[in-house]
């Protein structure tokens, strides 16, 4: 962001009219529990100590999304990669320091995006109400706002009170992080370790409805399914073909991508399902939510749009909950890359401002 466009956003922040602010869904001071170990978030927990967050951060992030209508997929995957590594506290963001390597650096997370614009908000925030808002909550909310672009209107509602933690491994983001490749078996025990269902697994696969994938990722379904150079038969001929020759000449490349929901890949809608039954699912993790029951019986129902986007929110809050850090636990980051040096909430010699606002 160069200097110019960063005081444009600021002034406009700035002088948001308090009409931007949406009137609260919920009761005021209303609490979720994740039922495990009694951690609590809030409806609006920034009330009083930074009363406009959520309104800046819809804002800010409505106007990068208008820009760029693919934010919201990479907003939306960022957030639920965070929250299978050690919960939702931010740990996806920080950067590598001193050669460790980090989530970002796992190979399924070499194609995550968007951590521009979480920096571009918490830059705001800092100057704003310093040490308050987390990473964490910057992740929930642009998550939500970035879907809810599309709708004029927020979608589901985000608890806050989340706190950053200070710890991210690539070791683990490679072994809790569900692939494409993921059979039912083991996405149905993936989601269950980490408090979900099958019903969320179905709702939340519908994240699919948005966004772009690598040729790489679907190389082994459509281009060596047994190892003989086969496609998997499961798949749709015609949507088979489709693939092929999009892919044919680049399975392995990094850059050519492919619609994961044909035709409808820029509108969050439940397109998604009514493919999938058609067995156009891209990912073998899609295929394979027909090979049960019970979640196929979810995949048919979700074809009607309102029970899915009823059950994609409250999925969504369920997932934003799992293994959070409140209170006294970890910290609030000033720089959303990087623990802070003093544990308590200082700017260290990373901090983004000089990147931001440079050239």
């Amino acid at each position: 962001m160069t200097q110019s466009n960063f005081l444009a956003v600021l002034f406009t922040v700035l002088f948001l009219p308090i009409a931007a602010v949406p009137a609260r869904t919920l009761d005021n001071g209303k609490e979720y529990d994740n039922g495990n170990k009694g951690d609590k978030l809030h409806e609006h927990f920034y009330s009083e100590s930074c009363p406009l967050v959520e309104a800046i951060v819809r804002h800010m992030i409505w106007i990068r999304v208008a820009a760029d209508p693919t934010l919201a997929a990479k907003l939306l995957r960022l957030q639920y990669h965070d929250c299978f590594v050690r919960g939702c506290d931010a740990s996806v963001l920080l950067d590598s320091i001193g050669g460790e390597t980090v989530e970002k650096d796992e190979l399924q997370n070499l194609s995550l995006g968007g951590y521009d614009v979480i920096d571009e908000v918490k830059l705001v925030l800092e100057l704003l109400c310093p040490g308050t808002v987390s990473c964490a909550d910057i992740l929930a909310l642009a998550a939500r706002d970035a879907v809810s672009y599309q709708f004029g209107k927020p979608m589901w509602d985000v608890f806050t009170g989340r706190r950053d933690g200070r710890v991210s491994l690539a070791s683990e983001a490679s072994s809790k992080i569900p692939s494409g490749y993921s059979n039912f078996t083991t996405l149905q025990k993936q989601f269950s370790d980490n408090g979900l269902d099958v019903l969320d697994l179905v709702a939340l696969s519908g994240a699919h409805t948005i966004g772009m994938a690598h040729c790489v990722v679907a190389k082994k379904r459509f281009f060596n399914f047994t190892g003989i150079g086969d496609t998997d038969p499961s798949l749709d001929p015609a949507y088979a073909r489709r693939v092929l020759d999009k892919c044919t000449h680049s399975p392995n490349d990094q850059e050519t991508t492919v619609e994961m929901d044909p035709g409808s890949s820029l509108s969050f809608d439940s397109h998604y399902y009514v493919t999938l039954g058609q067995n156009r699912g891209l990912f073998q993790s899609d295929a394979v939510l027909l090979t049960d029951s019970t979640s196929a019986s979810y995949v048919k129902a979700f074809e009607d749009f309102d029970k899915f986007m009823d059950q994609f929110g409250v999925s969504m809050k369920k997932m934003g909950n799992i293994g959070v850090l409140t209170q006294n636990e970890g910290e609030v980051r000033k720089n959303c890359r990087v623990v802070n040096t003093d544990g308590r909430g200082s700017v260290n010699e990373h901090f983004i401002v000089p990147t931001l606002i440079g050239d």
